[in-house]
């Protein structure tokens, strides 16, 4: 399915974005892979290499627009266009919406929402060209509800979902498709990078990602949700459910969020 396709990752130095660049090389895909930290990139990249001859490494600093403007167009000249755009890196949050700065605020929608829409708009012209290609976006579970310590989180998430379900109809008639994917708990280290009030980095490990699916696992579900042409996947344990609970029972959905102690 994957063979010889260009895929870009990023977030690809660990959690998921590792697992999927695992996954995508496995199929033998021709991988781009982003994220801030080069020694991380170049480990993962050494790992892929023994599944895949091609794979390289383009580092990125999702909040600064101007590198991911630059990067885009080194990628797109050096390889003319990305098959499969995969959106993967991200920040979580653990501050309530009182304590936390504006700044926070802005880094978290920043790095999560517009760095996928800057890429998103570098990378459209030459799929629209081909009348193929296809964005793969990781929101979260928390993109379908609001969460105690999660404000800018959740609304960097909501946000996605109305872009880039927009974008999906806009898009059909080029045959360009885009696969939202909503994770619930993974057991990656996104809650020691989440950020505090303050700005701070969490540092610990939260129990309910301690307890998660593993993200090779979630990798899985997300390469058959890109394969099989899927709108949206939901991926990870009981917390899913609450999805559905919101919809179906929103006053018991009230009721059980104020009853769940957050993390």
């Amino acid at each position: 399915m994957f063979e010889n396709k260009i895929v870009w990752i990023t977030g690809a130095s660990s959690g998921i974005g590792e697992a999927l660049a695992y996954a995508f090389a496995k199929q033998g895909a021709n991988l781009i892979l982003s994220a801030r930290r080069t020694d991380e990139l170049n480990r993962v990249m050494q790992e892929c290499k023994k599944n895949t001859h091609n794979c390289a490494v383009f580092q990125l600093d999702l909040t600064d627009f101007d590198q991911i403007n630059s990067v885009a167009d080194d990628i797109l000249k050096q390889y003319g266009f990305v098959d499969v755009m995969v959106h993967n890196g991200g920040v979580s949050q653990r501050s309530a919406a009182i304590d936390a700065a504006f700044d926070v605020d802005r880094k978290i929608m920043d790095l999560n929402y517009f760095s996928y829409v800057v890429i998103t708009k570098k990378l459209l012209p030459s799929m629209v060209l081909r009348k193929s290609g296809h964005i793969v976006v990781n929101s979260s579970v928390s993109g379908k509800f609001g969460f105690p310590l999660r404000s800018a989180y959740s609304a960097s998430k909501h946000a996605l979902h109305g872009f880039f379900e927009t974008l999906r109809f806009e898009m059909y008639e080029h045959n360009v498709k885009v696969t939202i994917v909503c994770p619930g708990r993974i057991k990656t280290n996104i809650s020691f990078h989440a950020l505090e009030g303050n700005g701070n980095p969490h540092g610990k490990m939260d129990a309910g990602q301690e307890n998660g699916i593993s993200a090779e696992a979630c990798a899985n579900q997300i390469l058959h949700a890109i394969s099989t042409g899927k709108n949206e996947v939901f991926i990870g344990g009981k917390e899913v459910l609450m999805v559905y609970i919101k919809r179906f029972f929103p006053r018991f959905f009230n009721w059980l969020v104020l009853k769940i102690k957050p993390e």
